[in-house]
């Protein structure tokens, strides 16, 4: 590989998302991708994270815009739904995108 292929490389690297590449953000993108919709217990209990840190986590998302948030009361009692948005789910793809691209050149 020519230096400059692999100055490219790092480029991408580089201009990864941060607000996707954080594993806890990455893993709470998975699995509303997979979805509809999740409730916070549902993802809490899922990615392991605690109430507090799934919480921030959401925060950073939704004001990247790629999570949508929805608070509710069912039988009066509170409930907030996770929705992965579009921009999430461009973000996801271009993020897998860009991360295969890195690994596959790669000198192992």
């Amino acid at each position: 590989m020519t230096p400059e292929a692999q100055n490219e490389d790092m480029q991408v690297l580089a201009g990864i998302d941060r607000a996707v590449h954080e594993p806890a953000r990455l893993m709470i993108l998975a699995y509303l991708s997979a979805v509809e919709s999740a409730d916070f217990l549902f993802l809490a209990n899922q990615t392991g994270l605690t109430r507090g840190n799934l919480s921030s986590h959401m925060t950073r998302l939704e004001q990247a815009g790629y999570v949508s948030i929805k608070k509710e009361f069912v039988d009066r009692i509170p409930r907030t739904l996770l929705r992965i948005t579009r921009q999430g789910k461009a973000a996801l793809r271009s993020y897998r995108k860009n991360m295969m691209q890195v690994l596959k050149e790669l000198p192992c």
